[in-house]
């Protein structure tokens, strides 16, 4: 099949079918047609309904592809540098899901970074398999939490050289991301693949100004959502391949399981949408982004705010996605939600914020005049800040303690579908104790403690100075943390 980038073919099947007027005795039940008796709404919604239609002749099917889709995602897979592309309709929460389940049967173990996605540790319960978790290292500068070190991977992987894959997530929320070429190929000389979850990296490799991506340095199975930076629609993502070292037809399994059979077209057209304005206009897709990106930094109020940027000549070479803009306070006088709070009263909503940072999210449908409205609000909240008072002394992060060789290497944790019976006793009680529930200090968002780990000395300590530190702590029940949810013995 001869392909042309230049097309959409999903797209285009979905309006050349919309223009047959055939007599729709299918579903879905709207029948392609608004029934809608609010004007407004039935305006907004009309429009969607005659691309939402369900698996026909004519359509394909998602799940057994042989027309348009499978066409569609041979030119993603071309686009985005895969040997084999498959989209997804349940964001990367789906990928990340189908790459555990296909990789691995119950009983066996991955290496996993020990900051990662909620679904990640979601596929591992599903899976019923073991976990060794690596502690990623911490930016000095910033408390902001990484991929893990070199050494540490080497070291995981000739403890457990049964491993079925290394599972990384990069870049983070913020955009900070560092090099993994080095990890990939590591891993590769012990015969175990690269498994990344990239969901917030899908532009990365397609402009010279971002990070290459994590398929350019060798992994074997990537996760991307398309709807986080690209303009696909919300929950659009794909998943990639490429090389020899994972079997690819039980993660296809997976998929056909964790995924709707009643897929949304509208989301696969938006998909094969998205990759064909990035196919064919480049890295052009990006610089209306990128000059309001650089607009905000050359005019940023830097008296209140500041950016972070690229660190480089430090242990860790670390890069900031210039699509993603981390606001902070360097006094500390203001958090990040404070931040957050003062761009959304003047018409700017940030992505996310936390007791530090605020994270603004541009993407291939950011246009320069965002940069000027955001500048605005900034100029007008450096008044507000003003007028609040603020010390002059800047608020040094702090030094988490959080990469000690005891620490780097988790021992095999046992997940499971659902826990056994979960008891409550003291915290200062739990050393040996087997954790009935998350314990995640907020930022960095790394968990202290998953549920079906064993509670050591060392992450008590750890634990009780987050406590006394008042950080902001996600997952127990008790949120003092006197207490602390464990199995049952």
């Amino acid at each position: 099949m001869s392909l042309e980038p230049q097309r959409a073919p999903l797209y285009e099947m979905l309006e050349t079918h919309a223009g047959l007027g055939t007599a729709p005795f299918h579903v879905p039940g709207h029948k392609q047609r608004s029934t809608w008796q609010h004007p407004q709404a039935d305006h907004r919604y009309e429009a969607l309904l005659p691309l939402d239609v369900t698996e026909l002749p004519d359509t394909d099917d998602l799940h057994h592809s042989y027309g348009a889709i499978i066409e569609a995602e041979r030119l993603a897979a071309q686009c985005f540098g895969a040997e084999e592309t498959r989209f997804l309709i349940g964001g990367s929460t789906a990928g990340n899901l189908a790459m555990i389940l296909g990789v691995s049967s119950p009983g066996d173990l991955l290496i996993v970074q020990r900051n990662v996605h909620r679904s990640i540790v979601h596929g591992l319960m599903i899976a019923g398999i073991k976990a060794v978790f690596l502690q990623p290292k911490i930016e000095p500068h910033t408390g902001l939490a990484l991929i893990p070190d070199i050494a540490a991977v080497e070291e995981a992987v000739a403890r457990y050289p049964e491993a079925r894959g290394l599972l990384l997530s990069t870049p983070n929320y913020y955009g900070r991301s560092a090099e993994i070429r080095t990890i990939v190929r590591l891993c590769h000389g012990a015969g175990i693949p690269v498994l990344v979850d990239e969901a917030h990296g899908p532009h990365f490799g397609l402009h010279p100004s971002f990070p290459c991506s994590a398929l350019q340095s060798g992994a074997d199975v990537v996760v991307q959502s398309a709807h986080k930076m690209l303009t696909a629609m919300t929950m659009g993502a794909m998943l990639h391949f490429q090389g020899s070292l994972v079997d690819r037809e039980p993660i296809r399994a997976a998929l056909r399981m964790v995924q709707s059979s009643s897929p949304s077209f509208p989301i696969l057209a938006s998909l094969d949408l998205a990759r064909r304005q990035v196919h064919m206009q480049g890295s052009a897709a990006f610089e209306p982004a990128l000059e309001a990106v650089k607009y905000v930094r050359d005019n940023l109020p830097d008296t209140a705010f500041r950016a972070l940027g690229n660190i480089g000549a430090t242990p860790i070479e670390v890069t900031q996605d210039p699509l993603k803009l981390v606001l902070y306070d360097p006094s500390g006088q203001w958090s990040g939600f404070r931040i957050r709070e003062e761009l959304a009263s003047r018409g700017c909503v940030a992505e996310m914020a936390d007791t530090r940072y605020a994270v603004l999210a541009f993407g291939a449908g950011s246009r320069p005049e965002d940069g000027r409205a955001l500048i605005r609000a900034l100029m007008e909240m450096t008044e507000t800040y003003a007028e609040t008072g603020h010390s002059e002394t800047k608020a040094p992060f702090p030094d988490l303690h959080l990469s000690e060789t005891a620490y780097a290497i988790s021992e095999p944790v046992v997940f499971r579908r659902s826990l056994p019976p979960t008891a409550r006793v003291r915290l200062d009680e739990s050393v040996g104790r087997t954790a009935g529930e998350w314990v995640v200090p907020y930022p960095p968002g790394i968990p202290e403690l998953f549920p079906g780990e064993p509670i050591t000395e060392a992450a008590l300590s750890r634990i009780r100075s987050w406590r006394d530190q008042a950080a902001s702590i996600q997952g127990p029940e008790d949120p003092a943390l006197g207490f602390i949810r464990v199995l049952q013995k």
